[in-house]
């Protein structure tokens, strides 16, 4: 069995956007005990510099993988990702860019390639959300933004990382709770999550053939850098009470699931969504 070489009661103390957050979002728990499940393999990690991303990235680090992060401008955070990575004794590539942009993704893909000399597992999880109570409030250039970074690029990062993928290989997409769900204040933001979700399934039973597994997580509410910057204080405040559970879940209680479906424990699952949100009931 691995061992870990992370401390965990020090893993919240770096600079950064998620130190700031109070409290400070955990990543992965102190009581993980990673088993090689990704020993080998190479991963990459939209949005990998913070929150889910972060977490996601740790957990496969501590699995064995190396891996490639991509981010937008949060040069701090990423660095520090970075840093948990190479603690572990794994190695990892950072990928500044905009998401939005399909040529930057398909680079991303193969400076991966070149770099490690293989891609097994991508990742699709950087997002963004501008919450709106009128629907008339949305205008052309949010919803292109929304629309660009949330599901385009889910679509340009698959097509280039198919030129690499193989049979054992996977493909795992971030969509979430609101795509089930009504969520008033986030119509253009759920309304990609609806398109995530149909986009898994579909590309799922389009590659199946090749032994490639294509299958998503949907979180509920997750204590991310994404939230602070979305919300007001109030809301803020309240944020995950409404769960069955009543909080907010932590980014270290995703991580797991990324690690199952990358693994060979997943070998039968693909086209599925695992929904992780405080124990809110989902039908689909």
């Amino acid at each position: 069995m691995a061992t870990s070489s992370k401390t965990p009661a020090k893993q919240n103390k770096q600079p950064g956007i998620e130190a700031k957050m109070d409290p400070a979002p955990e990543y992965i728990k102190a009581t993980y005990r990673p088993a090689g499940k990704l020993s080998g393999k190479v991963a990459l990690i939209t949005g990998g510099d913070s929150g889910i991303g972060r977490s996601v990235t740790v957990h496969y680090a501590e699995e064995g993988a190396d891996v490639a992060i991509v981010y937008l401008d949060e040069d701090i955070d990423a660095k520090v990702t970075r840093d948990l990575v190479q603690a572990t004794g794994q190695k990892c590539l950072l990928l500044k860019g905009d998401v939005k942009d399909a040529k930057f993704c398909k680079q991303c893909v193969e400076k991966t390639v070149k770099e490690f000399g293989q891609l097994n597992i991508l990742v699709n999880n950087a997002a963004m959300q501008f919450p709106e109570k009128d629907v008339k409030a949305i205008d052309e250039k949010q919803l292109d933004i929304t629309f660009r970074t949330n599901i385009y690029a889910y679509f340009y990062f698959a097509e280039a990382a198919l030129e690499h993928l193989k049979a054992g290989d996977s493909i795992i997409n971030t969509t979430s709770v609101t795509a089930y769900r009504s969520s008033p204040a986030l119509i253009d933001y759920s309304s990609t999550k609806g398109a995530i979700t149909t986009f898994t399934r579909s590309l799922a039973t389009n590659v199946t053939e090749k032994g490639i597994r294509v299958n998503a997580v949907a979180p509920g509410p997750v204590w991310t850098p994404l939230i602070v910057s979305s919300f007001d204080e109030e809301k803020i405040k309240k944020f995950g009470s409404e769960t069955a559970m009543k909080r907010a879940g932590q980014p270290s209680e995703l991580g797991p699931a990324y690690v199952f479906l990358a693994s060979d424990d997943a070998s039968f699952i693909t086209g599925q969504v695992i929904h992780i949100n405080g124990g809110e009931i989902i039908n689909g």
